[in-house]
């Protein structure tokens, strides 16, 4: 196979400075995930150079991310001043390529153009949050870089990227965003060798750049020199040259014409804004520079004909202005009330309608006549046909009453554990930090000690998947079988907070190791009793007493870690609640004499059968001291409804995941008593 080179030229010019060309792509593979050959020829005939100046001309759509990082680094660490001078385009990675340069110049009919990184994947969706993590870690120093350039915050660069638009700006606007330096005069930008179709340019700005066809690209197929600069005896080739003459339209009446543009897009879109979905459409409109004002028009019309009202007869239905969010609302409602999940409306155009119904409703709200079809035939359809709103709106009917379910199970973690947020499937590290004791007198000289930083504590949490699928019938739906799918989203709904809490108490049994090799209760954290007794005054002090003697991670300083919680039996739920909320002393001889030393040591008393034994447990406030963490994934504690249309099974398939992790990150936090 032939030798692949980069698409750059080094040329040494005879004051003893150097010019890069950098045209054309960046890297050989356009989405490489590893370092190409071009970064790598690039980095090493860069540090080959030791003129005190180079210039770099940038001409390139971008490319590969790995390369550009690499090429960009390289420039930033060189020695030479670095002067950029972006001679046509500077787009993606290019863009980043010229902020590592110590000085940028921009001709006025250039373009800049910044975006986040982006590239293809398929897969399943925890591929493709492992694929967004991928491209956030490649943006980070992107949007250092910009950041440094332009003297702005990350924080204000990724706020501006966090849309996922490119971002074009003229020379005028990269110099006030403080992306350049300066603005040179307009030039001729050579067309050839740029893949002009790779990012859909806006028209006003390739109108201003005033592209000339016929000059010589350098060619990148021509092996680089590699030589030490010196002073050649011949001037180099011209490769972009000044324009003779302004040519085209200028910056000024480019931006009027856009402006003239959008403001008429607007107008003809405004007196339909409350319609369903215009809004997308005019913003889309606006968006892409190569629709003009007339050309809107057509879509918005065209738009308008396809959600006309149908005409009311005897299949007929009026969904009213709002169209198919109005549909899908009153359908999901009409269904539910049915199913006794929320109470029926007083005015709905679903009310009395079966399943089967609904189905033929929305077939016909999408403009598809289902007269003459069988009812398998009308199901189907309604499933799979494009714009049909049914297997949406039964979506929407078995997440509400899948989260109705999930939101009013009976559950006893959340009193007592505390909910955490991981961001993917990794294990998360949860650090506790020591403390550097009481200060130290000064020495007789007067001189101040040294002090030992010291070491952390850490406990590690990984997040999961639980799930199931539910499989829903075309038989269902043509019987009107509402306990099909509605029964069984409760089911599910009922069953995800009762897998947490089977999985909480199923830890607190297994008593598993911490990070030092010793179970969650032992002697040696001193959270655990020496024989087990039955809850009373005495042992309940006991326990008190333990939690508050904790020390912090470097064994300096109490803690005084106070109760918030006993947990128990539900056998031993009664016992609990008098021994603590007596006035007086239960245990002892005279009881109206002792005042109870215990009285209103916690303010929740949790039993529960899931603790068959005698063991009972003291818990701190897991805002202050958690012992026991939840963590979810990305925060969403509910959980996720998908669906698609049924292959294994005809009707629908509707899968059912939750993402979280248990982990104790704090011994410190709980107590154990074997109990009695």
């Amino acid at each position: 196979m032939p030798k692949k080179h980069s698409p750059y030229e080094i040329k040494a010019l005879h004051d003893g400075t150097v010019e890069v060309y950098l045209y054309g792509d960046i890297g050989a593979d356009f989405w490489s995930e590893e370092p190409s050959v071009q970064a790598l020829a690039f980095v090493r005939e860069l540090s080959d150079i030791t003129a005190s100046e180079v210039h770099y001309r940038v001409h390139s759509f971008g490319g590969s991310v790995v390369d550009g990082l690499a090429i960009g680094n390289a420039i930033a660490r060189h020695p030479s001043k670095s002067i950029m001078h972006i001679d046509g385009i500077a787009m993606s990675i290019a863009s980043y390529i010229t902020s590592k340069g110590d000085e940028v110049v921009m001709p006025r009919n250039a373009i800049y153009m910044v975006h986040l990184p982006h590239g293809p994947e398929h897969g399943n969706a925890v591929e493709h949050r492992a694929y967004a993590d991928m491209l956030d870690t490649y943006a980070a120093p992107m949007i250092e870089g910009y950041a440094k350039k332009s003297g702005r915050t990350t924080e204000e660069i990724s706020a501006l990227l966090s849309d996922g638009k490119d971002h074009y700006f003229t020379a005028e606007e990269a110099l006030a965003e403080g992306f350049i330096d300066s603005i040179s005069d307009a030039v001729e930008i050579a067309a050839s060798g740029i893949p002009l179709d790779r990012f859909k340019l806006p028209a006003t700005f390739v109108a201003a750049m005033k592209l000339k066809k016929d000059i010589i690209m350098p060619d990148k197929n021509a092996p680089a020199a590699k030589t030490k600069v010196a002073a050649p005896a011949q001037e180099p080739v011209a490769v972009v040259t000044p324009a003779p003459e302004a040519k085209g339209p200028t910056k000024d009446e480019v931006l009027a014409a856009e402006k003239q543009r959008r403001t008429s897009i607007r107008a003809a879109f405004t007196p339909f804004e409350d319609k369903e979905g215009v809004k997308a459409i005019m913003d889309a409109c606006l968006d892409d520079h190569e629709i003009t004002a007339e050309a809107a028009n057509t879509k918005i019309l065209a738009h308008l004909g396809a959600k006309s009202e149908p005409l009311a007869g005897s299949n007929s239905i009026i969904i009213g202005a709002s169209g198919s969010d109005r549909f899908r609302a009153d359908a999901t409602t009409s269904i539910l009330a049915r199913a006794g999940v929320e109470e029926r409306p007083e005015v709905n155009a679903f009310r009395g309608m079966t399943l089967l119904d609904i189905a033929r409703a929305s077939l016909e709200q999408c403009g598809v006549n289902a007269r003459g079809m069988d009812k398998r035939e009308v199901v189907s359809a309604a499933f799979t046909q494009s714009g049909s709103d049914f297997p949406i709106l039964l979506e929407n009917v078995m997440h509400k009453t899948l989260l109705n379910a999930y939101k009013t199970a009976p559950d006893t973690w959340r009193r007592f554990c505390k909910i955490g947020e991981v961001s993917d499937f990794r294990t998360h590290n949860r650090y506790r930090t020591g403390s550097f004791g009481n200060l130290d007198s000064l020495t007789e000289l007067g001189e101040f000690k040294n002090k030992t930083i010291p070491d952390g504590e850490r406990e590690g949490i990984k997040a999961g998947t639980k799930g199931n699928i539910i499989n829903i019938s075309r038989q269902a739906i043509i019987d009107d079988d509402l306990s099909s799918f509605n029964g069984l989203a409760a089911t599910f709904g009922r069953a995800a907070p009762r897998t947490i809490e089977s999985d909480v108490y199923a830890l607190l049994a297994s008593n598993p190791l911490m990070s030092d090799s010793k179970a969650l209760f032992h002697a040696d954290h001193g959270n655990l009793a020496g024989s087990g007794t039955a809850i009373s005054v005495a042992s309940l002090e006991a326990a008190r007493v333990a939690m508050a003697s904790q020390k912090d991670v470097s064994d300096n300083d109490f803690l005084d870690i106070r109760p918030d919680a006993l947990l128990c039996g539900v056998s031993k739920g009664g016992n609990a609640r008098v021994t603590i909320n007596s006035q007086y002393d239960p245990d002892a001889a005279n009881k109206l004499q002792r005042p109870n030393i215990v009285n209103g040591l916690v303010s929740d008393i949790i039993d529960t059968p899931r603790i068959t034994g005698a063991e009972w447990y003291l818990l701190a406030n897991a805002m202050e001291v958690a012992a026991i963490e939840v963590a979810f994934l990305d925060g969403i504690d509910e959980p996720f409804l998908e669906v698609k249309n049924g292959w294994e099974v005809d009707g629908a398939q509707y899968k059912v995941r939750l993402d979280y992790g248990i982990s104790a990150i704090d011994y410190r936090g709980i107590y154990k008593n074997a109990g009695a």
